[in-house]
C-alpha cells in the first residue's frame, strides 16, 4: 500500500509544472534627514487630515522671491516693513517710500502700524515763504541721532482739526482788536475742517466743542468768545508815600488824609494768566480727533503765563505725545517789538519775549507764530497760519523704540538744499495709543 502511494505522488509531481519563485527587491538604503525638510513640515500637515498632494507640491517648489509693497502697509506687515536698527551715524539703505495717489492718503493713515511715527514738516526759504516741489530724496530723518528709513511721503494737505484758544486777560484796547478780527477766522477753513473754541480769563472754559468749520455754529461761538478785557489801573508804589508826603509823621497836605475820604493809591492784585491750563484743556479735546487729521492748537494771546496748575513740561509732553502742533498770533506787548513771522533764531534774543512762553510751545511742536499789532494784521495772520499748515510735507517712519517706555525720543529732520529753514516737532513720547 505504501508503494502505491509513492508511485501516485511521483506521477503528480511529473504532470504539474513547478511555480516560479518570486524575487524580493532590496530595501532602500537609509538617507539622512535634511533640516530644511523638517522645517517645511511645519504648517503642511493638519492633525487628523494628513498631507494633501497640493501641499507636497508646494513643499517641493522653490519659495518665490519677496517683492516690494505696492500699497498701504497694514499692522500685520509691521515686522517686514520696519527698518533694521542702525548703529550711530550709519545711514540705512534708502529705498523709495510709499507715496499715496490722490485720495489714498486717508486710508493709509488709518491702517498704519503701532510703531509708525508721523512727522509733519514745514520748509521755508529766507523770506519765510513755504517751499514746494521737494522730493523724498532730499529729506533725512534721525531719531536719537540714528538715521531712519522714510517709509511714507506725501504732500497732499490734510483736513484740519483746530482748537482755538483765546486769551481774555488781554488789556481792553488789545482785546477790542482781537474781537473785531475774530470774524475773519472762519475764512481760513475748508468744509473738511472742524473747529472748537476755548477761552480763558481766571480759568479756562470750552465755548463750543468741535463743529464743522463752515457751519452756522462756529460764527456764533466766535461771537461768544468776545470779551471786554482787563483795565490796567494805577500801580501802587506802596510805602510811606501811599497817602502823600509827611513831616514828623504828619501829612504835609491834610486834604489827602484818609479822614477826608481819600483812599490812597489803588493796589492792583496779582494778575492770573492760566495759559498752560487753557492749552492743556484744549489739547485733551484735540487728542480725541481723528489721527488722519492735522491736529492744530491755535492760540491768540500775548503769551503771559501765571497761576496755572499745569507746568510747561507737563503740557508740552502731552502735545508731543498726541502729535499736536501749536500755532498762534502774538498780540499786545509781545507784538510791539516786531510785526510778522517770528523767526525761531530771533526768539531767544528779544528781551521783551522773556515772559512769553508761546514761542517755546511752537518750537517744540513744529509750529509757528505770527506777531501782529493791528486788527488788520491779526486778520491776515489767520490765513497765513492756515496756509502754513496746509503746505506741509508729511513724512513717516517705523521706529524700533520700546513703546512700553516713557523715554523722550529726539527727532531731527534735515533737507539737503541750501538756504532753507526746516520746522518739525522736537520728538515724541511713546503712549498707550501707539501700542
Amino acid at each position: 500500500m505504501q508503494g502505491a502511494l509513492a508511485v501516485l505522488l511521483a506521477f503528480s509531481m511529473l504532470g504539474v509544472p513547478q511555480q516560479q519563485q518570486q524575487s524580493i527587491p532590496d530595501a532602500p538604503a537609509p538617507q539622512p534627514a535634511s533640516s530644511s525638510d523638517l522645517s517645511n513640515i511645519k504648517g503642511q500637515i493638519t492633525p487628523g487630515k494628513g498631507t494633501s498632494s497640493e501641499a507636497l507640491q508646494q513643499q517641493a517648489a522653490p519659495a518665490p522671491a519677496p517683492t516690494a509693497p505696492t500699497g498701504p502697509i497694514s499692522s500685520s506687515d509691521t515686522q517686514t516693513a520696519a527698518p533694521s536698527q542702525q548703529p550711530e551715524n550709519t545711514a540705512p539703505q534708502q529705498e523709495a517710500p510709499y507715496i499715496p495717489k490722490p485720495g489714498e492718503q486717508r486710508g493709509f493713515l488709518i491702517r498704519v502700524p503701532v510703531t509708525y511715527i508721523d512727522v509733519p514738516v514745514t520748509v521755508r526759504d529766507k523770506k519765510h515763504q513755504p517751499v514746494a516741489g521737494l522730493t523724498w530724496r532730499q529729506f533725512k530723518i534721525y531719531e536719537d541721532g540714528v538715521r531712519q528709513k522714510i517709509s511714507f511721503f506725501s504732500v497732499d494737505p490734510r483736513p484740519l482739526s483746530v482748537a482755538f484758544v483765546i486769551d481774555q486777560t488781554l488789556p481792553s484796547d488789545v482785546m477790542r482788536k482781537v474781537n473785531e478780527a475774530l470774524s475773519a477766522a472762519t475764512g481760513a477753513f475748508t468744509p473738511a475742517d472742524s473747529v472748537a473754541i476755548f477761552a480763558y480769563n481766571s480759568s479756562p472754559r470750552m465755548i463750543t466743542e468741535f463743529t464743522g468749520a463752515q457751519g452756522a455754529r462756529l460764527p456764533a461761538a466766535l461771537q461768544s468768545a468776545k470779551a471786554s478785557g482787563r483795565d490796567m489801573g494805577v500801580i501802587s508804589p506802596g510805602g510811606p508815600l501811599d497817602n502823600g508826603p509827611t513831616i514828623n509823621g504828619k501829612l504835609v497836605d491834610p486834604n489827602v488824609a484818609p479822614q477826608r475820604g481819600n483812599m490812597g493809591f489803588i493796589t492792583i492784585p496779582k494778575e492770573v494768566h492760566p495759559l498752560n491750563d487753557a492749552i492743556l484743556q484744549a489739547a485733551k479735546a484735540l487728542a480725541q480727533q481723528p489721527k488722519q487729521n492735522l491736529r492744530v492748537l491755535y492760540v491768540i494771546s500775548d503769551g503771559k503765563e501765571s497761576g496755572s496748575k499745569a507746568s510747561y513740561k507737563e503740557v508740552v509732553r502731552y502735545l508731543l505725545t498726541n502729535n499736536i502742533v501749536l500755532y498762534g498770533t502774538l498780540v499786545g506787548d509781545s507784538a510791539m517789538w516786531g510785526v510778522g513771522y517770528l523767526d525761531k533764531w530771533h526768539i531767544p534774543l528779544v528781551p521783551t519775549m522773556r515772559d512769553n512762553i508761546l514761542p517755546k510751545f511752537a518750537l517744540a511742536t513744529g509750529g509757528a507764530l505770527e506777531s501782529q499789532y493791528s486788527e488788520n494784521g491779526i486778520q491776515k495772520s489767520f490765513a497765513t497760519i492756515s496756509s502754513s499748515a496746509r503746505t506741509q510735507y508729511f513724512l513717516g517712519y517705523y521706529t524700533h523704540a520700546n513703546m512700553m517706555s516713557d523715554k523722550f525720543h529726539k527727532i531731527t529732520v534735515v533737507v539737503e538744499a541750501p538756504g532753507l529753514d526746516v520746522t518739525a516737532r522736537d520728538g515724541y513720547y511713546p503712549s498707550a495709543s501707539m501700542r
